[in-house]
């Protein structure tokens, strides 16, 4: 089945791309394939379902009697006409973006497609910042960065407080709890009011570089910035992967995701596929943590998604549930196409495992991909349509973009450039400035190289972020992101992740977050565990920068409210170096070897 489906290029676009070098030792590369028409605006594929399937099932969500709150495309489209109307209605604040605080849920849907649709830019803010701590700085800064017109949230007991006390003049709505907020009004309301021509009027106006959404980058190296989503960046993108993913305009795809829409993998990859291609979103409210991740596994069964999207740690965690149980893996298996990872480099253990229970289970392997991008190309710049052997390979340029290499620290750095490349930062021109070159490529920070390079139809493989690299005291350059899923997948599966340490020192070391799996062994059957997996790595070969001497096991798991680790599941290297700086020392006080907790 696998076969076949990769092979037809009706159905899947062979591997094609142009490579164009130039004397200083650059080149880039882009795809033959031009880029074909695209919609105006989000809207537009709304209001084309509705018409074309209005009675196709759109968005379920869990409901609270553990069935299902469904909406049709047609449902969709009458309460974003509903919710747009009641926007116009408030007249917010001219050119102030609806920003919201919580989870994944259809109101919040229903909000950002109503915002969109009469040219309100959205920004939705990772709930972490509330849901998960009391300390509100980070948000009242947030918010008097965006200087919302509307702010809402799912919960009042929840978000309500750090609303409160945030200075704001902006109306507030809640799903829940409006009553008891002074001043609030329950997100009800906004659905009392029947669609008017002002929606359509507004609708008009739109151009394809009209704001459609703020979204915040990673806050590791400061304030968060504030990066513009255009109209023609989300709706380019889409087009992009169809002519890529080309059995996409005649299957339509059903997706039970988790991941937030305050990211961009979540909210403009794995959302706007459905919207553009008339799919249907299951809202997963599992996520890849123990206790929870049992539930996104119940809801896989159930919906048997077409495409499943995840991050290399919800793989992780899925795994051994669906390896413990052949009946639900079979429901998982029955009706996908191809399994999605992204965010963060998958390592080879990891791809291993999910192809081994795929052979048992289905009698062949699953179509195992990726892609790559960032919150400032609405995501995708790169896709590997196409069967990879194995992990690393990050696919080739889409139609329409144009990938640059460019020799850095011994590296090739790329750059991108094209319709799907943000315009800039918000009120931001001197950070916007230093985010392009002269040639108007974004230098989006990360290292690559060829495959094969005589073949480089064969694909881009990541080699990690430019930045995160560090030299030893030899003057060795240390490749962090290489590195450590080498080092995971010889841990498996004894590591949630690492964290490669050695700036400035003589020896890389490692800090290694257990996983649930370690804690069945004792404490120095798990150091025994990691000093073998340390031996395996030194015997792959590599030199002193490739090669860990040491390793300590930490007691505490990554802190998603101190930033070591994301909503997406994955860990953020700098902010776990600088929080844990005293474990650093630790590991480097004595001499080579392993360090238990």
């Amino acid at each position: 089945m696998t076969g076949s489906f990769l092979d037809d290029p009706a159905l899947i676009a062979p591997p094609r791309t142009v490579r164009i070098p130039f004397d200083d030792g650059s080149f880039v590369l882009r795809s033959p394939e031009p880029l074909k028409p695209y919609a105006r605006c989000i809207g537009e594929w709304l209001d084309h379902w509705a018409a074309e399937t209005p009675d196709a099932p759109a968005f379920s969500e869990r409901a609270a009697d553990g069935g299902w709150r469904s909406l049709t495309w047609r449902q969709a489209r009458e309460q974003v006409g509903r919710v747009a109307q009641s926007l116009l209605g408030l007249k917010l604040l001219p050119q102030a973006p609806v920003v919201v605080l919580s989870d994944n849920a259809i109101d919040h849907l229903l909000l950002m497609l109503a915002a969109m649709h009469v040219g309100r830019a959205v920004c939705t803010v990772s709930s972490a910042y509330c849901r998960l701590t009391k300390d509100h700085t980070k948000i009242h800064g947030i918010l008097n960065t965006l200087g919302p017109a509307l702010v809402y949230a799912s919960d009042a007991k929840v978000y309500g407080p750090a609303i409160a006390s945030a200075g704001l003049h902006a109306v507030t709505v809640f799903s829940q709890g409006a009553k008891d907020f002074p001043g609030a009004l329950g997100f009800d309301s906004l659905l009392r009011t029947a669609e008017g021509p002002a929606v359509q009027a507004a609708f008009e106006t739109i151009t394809p570089d009209t704001h459609a959404k703020y979204l915040l980058t990673s806050g590791s190296t400061g304030h968060p910035k504030v990066v513009i989503n255009t109209h023609r960046m989300l709706c380019a993108n889409q087009q992009m992967i169809a002519q890529a993913w080309r059995f996409l305009d005649t299957e339509k795809p059903v997706l039970v995701d988790w991941l937030p829409w305050s990211h961009t993998f979540g909210g403009n990859h794995n959302l706007n596929m459905v919207l553009r291609n008339g799919g249907h979103l299951v809202i997963d409210e599992g996520r890849p943590a123990p206790g929870l991740i049992e539930t996104s596994a119940r809801n896989l069964a159930e919906i048997q998604p077409t495409i499943y999207f995840n991050v290399p740690r919800g793989l992780d965690l899925l795994l051994p549930i669906l390896e413990a149980d052949d009946a639900m893996a079979r429901r998982f298996f029955e009706r996908l196409r191809v399994v999605f990872y992204a965010g963060a480099a998958l390592p080879q253990a990891t791809w291993d495992r999910l192809q081994a229970l795929a052979r048992r289970i289905r009698g062949s392997e699953v179509w195992l991909t990726t892609s790559w991008g960032s919150t400032e190309t609405s995501p995708a710049i790169t896709s590997a349509h196409w069967r990879l052997e194995k992990a690393g390979v990050i696919g080739l340029p889409l139609p329409g973009t144009e990938l640059k290499f460019i020799p850095n620290r011994g590296k090739l750095e790329m750059r991108v450039r094209g319709v799907n490349i943000f315009p800039g930062y918000r009120d931001a021109p001197e950070l916007t400035a230093k985010a392009f070159d002269a040639e108007g490529y974004y230098c989006i920070g990360d290292a690559g190289l060829l495959a094969n390079e005589a073949h480089p139809e064969r694909g881009v493989v990541f080699n990690g972020r430019v930045a995160e690299d560090f030299k030893l005291t030899t003057g060795t350059w240390v490749s962090v992101g290489t590195l450590r899923v080498r080092v995971v997948s010889a841990l498996a599966p004894y590591a949630q992740d690492v964290v490669i340490t050695g700036h400035d020192r003589d020896e890389v070391g490692v800090l290694v977050f257990p996983s649930p799996a370690a804690a069945q062994l004792s404490p120095d059957a798990l150091a025994d565990a990691v000093a073998t997996a340390l031996r395996g790595v030194k015997a792959g070969g590599g030199g002193s920068s490739q090669v860990p001497t040491r390793a300590l096991i930490l007691a505490e798991p990554p802190s998603t409210d101190a930033g070591e680790i994301t909503d997406k599941g994955y860990i953020n290297q700098r902010a776990v170096l600088a929080r844990r700086a005293e474990q650093v020392q630790q590991l480097y006080a004595g001499g080579p070897g392993v360090i238990r907790p």
